[in-house]
């Protein structure tokens, strides 16, 4: 089965030459890697063109001008440009542990999406943090004995652990979320009425919950780390929750400002 790892990021090169580290030190490499760039600068633009140069596997950048926060589009924009069988969302400021695609395709299964964890690190942490760091247990273990991290427990690989599945909207997070890219086409995608930050992915869940699909989660495996960062603008967020709010209401599982616009 093909994967295509969607990578989104804006203005973050920092952060996003960790998160494509961690990509080439995978157990299992992606098929390709497609960077969904919400209109960054030139810096993104050569570092992205750098990983390319020395991969294994295809890096493609996407990039749309910048309008404000538009990671629905983006995204949209990016996996139509993939032939792969499943698409795993990230985000540019998370880093991978170095198994984290082969945790998402043994999740993988038909009628289920997969929702991935993440562990939060405090900014002294965020600075120094590498993609090798993110395989070392002493090296974790001290991070959260100084409280530089959350969710310590994620630290723990252990794939033995049963998995969980419901259709509950808590914990949704598309910076680390994988699915079948048919049962993505089939809602049509995600909304692009969804501007500024916040719940483009929980509607998403919502329209997948609707198409029939459950989630499916494990608290020790599919684990990234997100790097510190200012919080984004949430000036659009009662206006996203009002969206979220009609989709929870509608009988469709299809949006009508998706990947096609009906």
């Amino acid at each position: 089965m093909k994967i295509s790892v969607i990578v989104a990021t804006y203005d973050n090169p920092c952060a996003l030459e960790k998160s494509l580290e961690g990509f080439l030190r995978q157990t299992r490499p992606p098929d390709e890697i497609i960077t969904a760039d919400d209109g960054s600068g030139a810096r993104t633009r050569e570092l992205i063109a750098g990983f390319a140069a020395k991969a294994s596997f295809p890096i493609l950048h996407i990039w749309q001008e910048n309008a404000g926060f538009r990671a629905a589009k983006i995204r949209n924009e990016a996996i139509k440009k993939t032939l792969a069988d499943y698409i795993i969302l990230m985000d540019g400021d998370c880093v991978p542990n170095k198994h984290f695609i082969s945790d998402h395709l043994d999740m993988s299964e038909q009628g289920f999406f997969v929702q991935g964890k993440r562990i939060l690190l405090a900014r002294k942490a965020s600075g120094n943090f590498s993609a090798e760091n993110s395989d070392s247990i002493p090296y974790l273990l001290g991070l959260a004995l100084k409280g530089r991290m959350s969710n310590t427990h994620h630290i723990l690989r252990m794939p033995w652990f049963p998995d969980f599945k419901n259709t509950k909207l808590n914990g949704i997070k598309s910076c680390n979320m994988g699915f079948f890219k048919k049962d993505f086409l089939a809602v049509n995608g995600f909304n692009e009425d969804f501007t500024g930050w916040g719940r483009e992915d929980s509607e998403l869940a919502v329209r997948f919950f609707k198409y029939g699909l459950k989630k499916k989660f494990h608290p020790f495996r599919t684990i990234c780390f997100h790097l510190w960062h200012e919080h984004l603008s949430r000036k659009e967020l009662d206006r996203n929750d009002k969206l979220l709010e009609q989709s929870l209401k509608s009988g469709s599982c299809v949006c009508r400002n998706g990947i096609q616009k009906l």
